[in-house]
């Protein structure tokens, strides 16, 4: 038979906790949590109404503080375990609602080399909420109901993909989804701690076609003019028309493969991250993701340069198997070297504008 004084102190260090620490259950709808709240009071007054009596012989009596410190002990654990509660069902609950969502993705990294790069996103992603744990975990928790209008929004985005097979918007409302969780279970600052990581993940879902489309081909024709001019530089005559490049004893087609879609946004995810782990300053994380764009666009004319004077010399079939892979791989190392150097001039240009400004 349960203590009715002590379930009395239980229920009211319970509710002094929840009503304190911000993890009353909410709704957004008043009137249930008016509901919610004249429950737990109505429990507590008629539990009063049975013990008063009961309730003052304890007061004074030595086991009065071991009994409010288990009454205490037994509502932490309570609130404890609905959060954790809570915040395992949601995630469970968004992997089985974005299986398709998710395997889909995945199966376009692991088939289309221009996303290859989306096994990296996720990983950094969890990587920078595990290494800033200690940060976000010790901020207070504020459930904001504005979360769960987003969540819907993520919900109603992922129906509409799925009925108009429109994969680009089912996929970002998984990115959605977890903001508005985030907002919804642990408020505004909670959030924001985590933009980061969690923006990062768009870097992941791959472009839609028709914007795909619309970048590959004035890429191409970027292309193609670098590595015209950079033949002709070099002396090996080259006549350029369109994507078409025509050399003496071959014809090379820069195709929408070699547009450069591939080294581009794979640069532009990895010079983020470098950005976000080397440097503090908001302006140079900047700086950094604007400049890979041009780098990996001159990064792509010098292959198609490369390609260009192996062909002339070696024949039109060298360019392939492992010298086209090899080729790629070095030009994207040499881009990303490029974002390097930029990072390192920034700061010697800095340091030599505050030392002059010293010495003045």
């Amino acid at each position: 038979m349960c203590d009715p004084d002590l379930e009395l102190g239980l229920l009211d260090i319970l509710l002094a906790h929840l009503t304190e620490t911000n993890k009353m259950p909410r709704s957004i709808f008043p009137v249930l949590n008016y509901l919610v709240w004249l429950g737990v009071r109505g429990r507590v007054e008629v539990l009063e109404g049975d013990s008063v009596g009961s309730r003052k012989s304890r007061e004074n009596s030595p086991a009065a503080f071991g009994e409010t410190t288990q009454a205490n002990d037994s509502a932490w654990e309570l609130s404890h375990a609905i959060t954790w509660a809570v915040g395992l069902s949601l995630p469970i609950l968004v992997l089985i609602l974005y299986a398709p969502v998710i395997g889909s993705m995945v199966r376009q990294w692991w088939s289309d080399p221009n996303y290859g790069h989306g096994f990296f996103v996720p990983a950094f992603a969890g990587y920078v909420l595990w290494s800033a744990r200690d940060r976000w975990r010790s901020l207070p928790l504020r459930p904001s109901n504005s979360g769960f209008a987003l969540m819907l929004f993520a919900i109603a985005l992922r129906i509409l993909g799925m009925l108009g097979a429109e994969l680009f918007m089912a996929r970002l409302s998984l990115v959605i989804l977890i903001a508005g969780i985030t907002l919804f279970l642990a408020g505004r600052q909670a959030l924001w701690s985590v933009a980061f990581p969690i923006g990062y993940l768009l870097f992941m879902i791959p472009l839609p076609a028709i914007v795909y489309y619309q970048l590959t081909l004035p890429l191409q024709l970027w292309a193609s003019r670098l590595g015209a001019a950079g033949l002709v530089a070099l002396g090996i005559h080259t006549v350029r028309e369109g994507n078409l490049l025509f050399l003496p004893n071959c014809t090379l087609n820069v195709v929408e493969a070699c547009s450069g879609i591939r080294s581009l946004l794979s640069l532009l995810a990895a010079a983020v991250a470098y950005g976000y782990l080397a440097e503090p300053s908001m302006w140079k994380r900047f700086v950094l993701a604007v400049t890979s764009i041009p780098i990996a666009i001159a990064a792509n004319g010098l292959r198609l340069v490369a390609t260009g004077v192996l062909s002339y010399y070696f024949g039109p079939g060298v360019d392939s198997g492992l010298v086209h892979v090899a080729l790629g791989l070095g030009f994207f190392a040499l881009a990303f070297l490029s974002v390097l150097l930029i990072h390192r001039l920034l700061g010697l240009h800095l340091r030599s504008h505050n030392s002059l400004r010293a010495s003045l």
